[in-house]
C-alpha cells in the first residue's frame, strides 16, 4: 500500500512516498533554513509564503522519484498539528485539494505520531509496546507507544522545549540560527563539566520537562561574565548547557523505563540529532539491558516519510478525514 504524505508544519516543505508503512520510496524536503537565517529564527509568515511557493514541485517530485503517479497511490496523508498554522494550512489544503481531485482517501496524521515513528522507518522488528523520547524546537515529551496509534503521555514540556532553549542560548552565544547543530559542534570543543548550570525535576511531575530555568541561567552567568569584564568561553558554555540538557532528556527516559517495566527505547526529534545525547542515550540504554532504536539524522528533523509511516497505521485503523480537516495549531497527542 502506497502512501503520499505531505508535511509543512513548521519551515520545511516536504513529501514522500511510503509503502506499507515501513519502506521509503521518496522523501524530498525543501528546507528554509537560510532564509530564516536572516532574522536568528522562523518568521511563521515568511514560512507559509515559501510552503506557498515550492509545494506542487515538492509534491511531483516525490512521486517522480517513487515512480508512480497520484492515480496509483492509495491514500493521501498530511500533518494538520501542533505546528505554525499558517503554514500547516499549506500542507492540509494541498492533501485535501488533492484527495477530492484524485477520490483518494484523506488521513491527518500528528506531527509528534510521525516523529515517533520515524523508528519504523529504519527498523522492521520494531514493534509496541515501547517508549519514545521526542525532542524537538517546540516539543519535549515522553511517550509509551502502546500500540500503533495508541500513545500514553507521561511526560511533557512545561515551558521552554529543549529545541527552543538550544536556540535561545545558541544566540545569546552569537552561534546564530538554527542553534541546535551550532551548539552540538561547539561543545566538542568545550569542558561539559566547566559550568555547573541547573538541572531541573519537578516533585508533582518526574517525567516532565522545564527548560526555562536552565536558558536562564546561562543569560545570567552570561551577564555576570560581561558585567564583571571576565572572558566568555563560549565553547565552555554550549558544553555545559549541553550536558544539562542531555542529564535531563537520558535521566527522564531511563527512570521512566524503568518504572515503567519497558525494555525497548527510541529516540525522535530534531533534537534527536544531537551527538551528545544519542551517545549518552546509547550508553545508558546498553548499560541497563534496553533495546536502543534512534532514526538518522534525516529522519529526525521534519519530513514527510515519517508521516507517511504514522499515516499508514493511522489508514489501517480505519482513520479518514473529510474536507472539512482544518489545522490545529494546538493539537494534543
Amino acid at each position: 500500500m502506497d502512501i503520499l504524505a505531505i508535511e509543512s508544519s513548521c519551515d520545511e516543505t516536504a513529501a514522500a512516498v511510503v509503502r506499507d508503512g515501513r519502506e521509503i520510496r521518496s522523501n524530498i524536503i525543501s528546507s528554509q533554513i537560510e532564509i530564516h537565517r536572516l532574522y536568528g529564527g522562523v518568521v511563521p509568515e515568511i514560512a507559509s509564503r515559501k510552503h506557498i511557493e515550492v509545494i506542487n514541485q515538492i509534491i511531483d517530485e516525490a512521486l517522480s522519484q517513487a515512480g508512480t503517479t497520484l492515480r496509483d497511490i492509495d491514500a493521501i496523508c498530511v500533518t494538520y498539528g501542533p505546528g505554525l498554522v499558517g503554514a500547516l494550512l499549506v500542507g492540509v489544503g494541498a492533501a485535501k485539494a488533492l484527495a477530492y481531485a484524485a477520490d483518494k482517501p484523506l488521513v491527518g496524521v500528528h506531527h509528534i505520531e510521525g516523529h515517533i515513528s520515524a523508528n519504523y522507518l529504519v527498523y522492521p522488528e520494531l514493534e509496541p509496546p515501547f517508549l519514545s523520547l521526542v525532542a524537538s524546537g517546540g516539543h519535549s515529551h515522553l511517550v509509551i507507544v502502546r500500540d500503533y496509534g495508541e500513545y500514553e503521555v507521561i511526560g511533557r514540556t512545561r515551558d521552554d522545549a529543549a529545541g527552543e532553549a538550544f536556540d535561545k542560548v545558541a544566540r545569546a552565544i552569537d552561534l546564530g540560527y538554527p542553534g541546535g547543530p551550532k551548539i552540538d559542534k561547539l561543545a566538542a570543543e568545550g569542558d561539559p563539566h566547566a559550568i555547573e548550570f541547573p538541572r531541573a525535576v519537578i516533585d508533582e511531575a518526574p517525567y516532565d520537562f522545564s527548560f526555562s530555568g536552565l536558558k536562564s541561567a546561562v543569560l545570567n552567568f552570561l551577564n555576570g561574565c560581561r558585567m564583571k569584564g571576565e572572558e566568555i568561553n563560549r565553547a565552555d558554555v554550549a558544553a555545559s548547557f549541553q550536558e544539562a540538557v542531555v542529564d535531563v532528556l537520558t535521566d527522564h527516559t531511563m527512570a521512566a523505563a524503568a518504572q515503567y517495566g519497558i525494555d525497548k527505547v527510541a529516540i525522535a526529534g530534531g533534537v534527536a540529532c544531537n551527538s551528545g545525547l544519542r551517545e549518552r542515550m546509547k550508553e545508558k540504554c546498553e548499560a541497563e539491558g534496553h533495546e536502543f532504536f534512534l532514526p538518522p539524522p534525516i529522519l529526525c528533523t521534519d519530513n514527510a516519510a515519517m508521516i507517511g509511516a504514522a499515516g499508514y497505521y493511522e489508514y489501517k485503523k480505519g482513520v479518514r478525514h473529510g474536507l472539512e480537516l482544518n489545522a490545529v495549531p494546538a493539537l494534543p497527542l
